[in-house]
Formats: structure tokens, C-alpha cells, sequence
């Protein structure tokens, strides 16, 4: 549902499919004139189907006038899934090491996960700060927080909503890198970017919201062990998905193998889909998405001038949509039918105001607007959709008579001279993917698995996701864990009240609400694709690393 707007056409998928069947071909794992792969062992990044890979190199970058020297490294890491038993694999095997066991079956399955980590040349790296980092999708690739926020070089785009220029795209300095607070590690998640996956039930085995925090749990695991990383501070920085991605690898990393981090960083959050504004329409009764995302509808109306004698300053004219939200339209919405005609009218009428919709179009939509409906509508007079990750950007309609948006424009504004970028910088500068194919994103919805069981619960609800349990259990578990909450006013995909709403509702002691702390910005989903908020956004991530990396 929610997720970077996938990037590659057929055609690009069927090369990368090609390109993984080149660079992890079960046949050859599986040569019958040699031992089979039953005599492996289960040591950490020990491949079955893959086999680790590294260049390194070296490089500076300058971070507010102040030069850093680092190390890089662009490697892989094997991982299993859940379950991964090599004993009873050469339990299996007959005395002349072949596999007893079904061979069309096909070996277990494997992931090798790509990253690329930074070190800072000079400094104590044994208790010098270490952040993983990812984007979300699932499915997309961490090119976005690589070369747009964080990593030491940046790809150059529109600032101000319009399209970026095709190429050549310009890579420059990158002085928002947080590596003058940090160690970085950029990954990517298993069959996504230039991580593969391979082996039999491969989809299943990697590809659900347990699956894929396991995956990345048993990275982070063995990367603390390769890097000699286990005393350093900690943290996760996880964009989009990448947040419920974290509350459930906090919670198994605090909890299951007594792993403690100083820190979690949420950008652009979801943690309880149910409030989710894209698709709530298919969930009559559920009206709390409609209230959270109304300031940022709020906020883009503002942005575009359609609001009558708005606030100069866009804060200030959110705590006053904020209350209303709370208040007056939140009890408009609870009384459903009841509603009195005359105060559904007052209500529209005041809706209207603060979005720059029609009053008929609110009352016709019965005051509960869809993130779809409102990008294809705010601007359809003029035959323009506004962007859903960011709704600064908009774009020509593609069909004016669609009830919802088609498109987003702000990811085909900017997406690609990030996958051009990333492409570049990656084989001529990190010395990593000859002869690979990188792919931006991989649709996997289909074959995503979201059920997944809270923590203290004895089932697996049927219900929409919802990991708030599991930043609850890691905060209580550990005490001293700190969460920061980071987002844009003009995020639709994952409005920024929303991920305020989520936090003010955690089952956690008052005391531990003191442990969160909130940044926005007017920038949307990506808040780094704006420069000022980019520099705010390195100041308060940087700030957070430093105050909580002291004892």
C-alpha cells in the first residue's frame, strides 16, 4: 500500500530477473560431481547460494566546513530466513555427501544483502556511532537516503515541485551527511537494489513484514560481529516502511537477542496502517485517517494559496487545523447519520476553507476525502494532480476524469536522476556492480506476506497491520531507548499527524513519552528533497546521535 513509487517497467524487470539467475544459479551451487551444499556450516554470512562480496575505497567529504576522511565499503552479507537448520541439512546426507533429501526441491532459501558503509577515518571506531539505515516500500531501494540525504555525495534536484532536467544530473558534496555523528551503513532489503534472494519458497522465506525484519536482524548481527561494531552506540534510521520495519527489529533486537540500541529515528512513520488515507474508504467506519490526514491537506492548500487569510507561517496555522481535526470535525464524523444537516454544512463549509476543495465536492464525498481524492481534486480546475509524496510537486492530470490520482508527480519528477545517480556513483565511484543489474524498486505486493503477531499476543490478528505493540515492548524493555519522530507538512503518503496520533497512542508509562521527540519540516515524504529542510534535518538527526551517544 504504502510505498516509493515503483520505478522499473517490465522490461527493466526481466533484466534483473536474468541478471540474478546469472549471479546466483542454483546449478552451479548444486554441481552434482561436487559436494552439495549440505556440508556448509551456519556461521554468519556462510553461503549456500551466494558468496560475499567487497570493494572498497576511500574518499572525503565536507560537512559544514569541516573536512572528513572515511573508508568505504560496498559488500554483501548472506542471511537465512527463520528456521535455516544446516544440521538437519547434512543430517539429510548419504556417506558420500549427497543430499538424501528432495533435490527438485531445491535448496533453502538465501538472501545476500547489499550495503555500503562509511567509516570515519581517524576516530576510535569501536565506540564511535553506528547508524543502519534503510528506506521502505516495501520494496524500494535505499538510493533515496543515500544519495539524497546521508550519504557523502548528492544528486541534484528540482527544489521547487517542477521536474528535474533529464541527464547529465549533477552529484556534488554532500554537507547534510550525517558522518560527522556517525558511522553509516546503507542497506538494501533481500531481492531489492543489488541485494538477490535465490533458493526454494525464496518470495516467502524473505518477502512479509516478520520475514524481512529477521533478514535484517541477522545483518545487523553479523555486521556488529565482521566490523567489531558491538560496543559502538547504535541507532536505525528507517524511512516509510522502513518505520514499521523498525518497530519490529527494535523489539527482536532488545528483546530476542538482548541487543540494545540508543536510538531509533522515524521518518515519515506508519506504524498502524488502519490510519493509513490512502484506501480508508474501503473500511466504513474507520474515520481516524480522515482526521490525521487533514492537516496536511491543510498545509497544502496554504502551500498553493487557496486558503483566505491564512497565517504568514505554516506552523501556526496547523495547531489551529490540528485542534479543529480533534474537535469539531472528529465529533462531525462520530455522529455519522445523526449529524444534523445544518452542521454537516457548517462542517464542509470549514473543511473547505482549510483545503481549498468545493463545499459540494465535501459534502458529496459525505466530508470524508481520500489522499487520492484530494490530489486529483485541489487542483483539477487548472487539469493538474497534485503529488502524493510530496504535494509541492504536481503534474498534468492523466485522465481529467478520474476519481482518484493516477500518478504522483513528485516521484516522476525526481526518480530518475536518483536511479541515474545512484547507477554512476556506485560502479565508477564505489567500485561495486560490474555486469549487476540495480533495481530501484521490486513489486512485490503480491507476494507480501503481512501477518504478523504483536508482542504478548497469543495470535496473529486478521486485521491491518499495526507494529505500535512492538516500539511499545522494545521502549519498556529498555527504558533508556530513545525514538525520534522526523516529518513533512506536505507528506501524503504518510501524513506527519498521523505519526504524531500513533505516538500519543503507544502503551507505554507517561514517563516513557519523554523518551520521544518531534521534527517537522515543509518538505513532504522525502524531507531531505528540500534543501532547507535537509539542513535541518542533518542538524536535528546529528543532534540526536550525539546527546544520546554520551553516558
Amino acid at each position: 500500500m504504502l510505498r516509493k513509487v515503483l520505478l522499473a517497467g517490465a522490461a527493466a524487470s526481466l533484466v534483473a530477473g536474468l541478471a540474478m539467475a546469472q549471479e546466483a544459479s542454483p546449478a552451479k551451487a548444486m554441481n552434482a560431481d561436487k559436494k552439495p551444499m549440505a556440508s556448509t556450516t551456519a556461521e554468519p554470512n556462510a553461503g549456500v547460494l551466494f558468496q560475499p562480496e567487497r570493494a572498497d575505497s576511500e574518499g572525503s567529504v565536507t560537512i559544514r566546513g569541516q573536512k572528513i576522511d572515511y573508508h568505504a565499503v560496498a559488500a554483501t552479507i548472506i542471511v537465512h530466513p527463520k528456521g535455516w537448520d544446516d544440521a538437519a541439512r547434512r543430517e539429510r546426507s548419504g556417506p558420500d555427501g549427497k543430499d538424501l533429501g528432495d533435490r527438485e526441491a531445491g535448496p533453502q532459501a538465501e538472501a545476500s544483502m547489499f550495503y555500503v558503509a562509511y567509516f570515519k577515518k581517524g576516530a576510535p571506531s569501536a565506540d564511535r556511532p553506528i547508524t543502519f539505515v534503510y528506506n521502505g516500500g516495501p520494496g524500494s531501494s535505499t538510493m533515496w537516503l543515500h544519495m539524497g540525504a546521508f550519504g557523502p555525495r548528492k544528486v541534484v534536484t528540482a527544489d521547487n515541485g517542477g521536474h528535474t532536467p533529464p541527464a547529465p544530473y549533477a552529484v556534488v558534496n554532500n554537507e547534510n551527511s550525517i558522518l560527522d555523528a556517525s558511522d553509516l551503513v546503507f542497506i538494501d532489503a533481500p531481492g531489492v537494489g543489488f541485494s538477490r534472494i535465490a533458493g526454494k519458497d525464496k518470495e516467502k522465506a524473505f518477502w512479509g513484514v516478520d520475514q524481512d525484519a529477521y533478514a535484517f536482524e541477522q545483518f545487523i548481527l553479523a555486521f556488529l560481529s565482521q566490523h567489531g561494531r558491538w560496543n559502538s552506540p547504535k541507532y536505525l534510521f528507517g524511512e516509510s516502511y522502513g518505520t514499521p520495519r523498525s518497530a519490529v527489529l527494535i523489539n527482536n533486537l532488545t528483546t530476542g537477542d538482548s541487543v540494545d540500541f540508543n536510538g531509533v529515528m522515524l521518518l515519515s512513520q506508519i506504524l498502524n496502517f488502519a490510519l493509513s488515507v490512502d484506501g480508508v474508504d474501503a473500511n466504513p467506519g474507520s474515520d481516524t485517517a480522515y482526521i490525521t490526514a487533514l492537516p496536511t491537506y491543510a498545509a497544502t492548500a496554504w502551500h498553493y494559496k487557496l486558503v483566505p487569510n491564512a497565517p504568514a507561517d505554516v506552523t501556526t496555522y496547523l495547531k489551529q487545523v490540528e485542534h479543529w481535526a480533534m474537535t469539531d470535525y472528529a465529533l462531525a464524523l462520530t455522529a455519522g447519520s445523526e449529524l444534523d444537516p445544518a452542521k454537516k454544512r457548517a462542517v464542509a463549509e470549514q473543511y473547505a476553507t482549510y483545503t481549498g476543495l468545493p463545499v459540494d465536492y465535501v459534502l458529496k464525498a459525505n466530508l470524508r476525502v481520500t489522499g487520492g481524492m484530494f490530489e486529483k481534486t485541489l487542483q483539477s480546475a487548472r487539469g493538474m494532480t497534485t503529488g502524493r509524496i510530496d504535494t509541492r510537486f504536481f503534474g498534468p492530470d492523466m485522465d481529467p476524469l478520474a476519481k482518484d490520482a493516477d500518478y504522483d508527480p513528485q516521484a516522476a519528477a525526481l526518480s530518475s536522476a536518483y536511479v541515474t545517480a545512484f547507477n554512476d556513483y556506485a560502479r565508477r565511484t564505489l567500485g561495486y556492480g560490474a555486469g549487476k543489474t540495480f533495481k530501484p524498486s521490486v513489486p512485490l505486493f503480491r507476494s507480501w506476506d503481512n501477518a504478523h503477531q504483536p508482542p504478548g499476543s497469543r495470535f496473529t490478528p486478521r486485521a491491518m497491520l499495526n507494529v505500535m505493540p512492538d516500539l511499545a515492548s522494545a521502549m519498556k524493555y529498555n527504558p533508556g531507548l530513545k525514538v525520534q519522530l522526523l516529518g513533512g507538512y506536505y507528506d501524503l503518503a504518510t501524513p506527519y499527524f498521523q505519526g504524531w496520533y500513533e505516538m500519543h497512542h503507544l502503551q507505554i508509562p507517561d514517563a516513557l513519552q519523554a523518551n520521544i521527540e518531534y521534527h517537522y519540516y515543509p518538505s513532504g515524504h522525502m524531507v531531505y528533497a528540500q534543501e532547507a529542510s535537509a539542513r535541518a534535518l542533518h542538524d536535528d538527526v546529528a543532534g540526536f546521535i550525539t546527546r544520546n551517544s554520551r553516558h
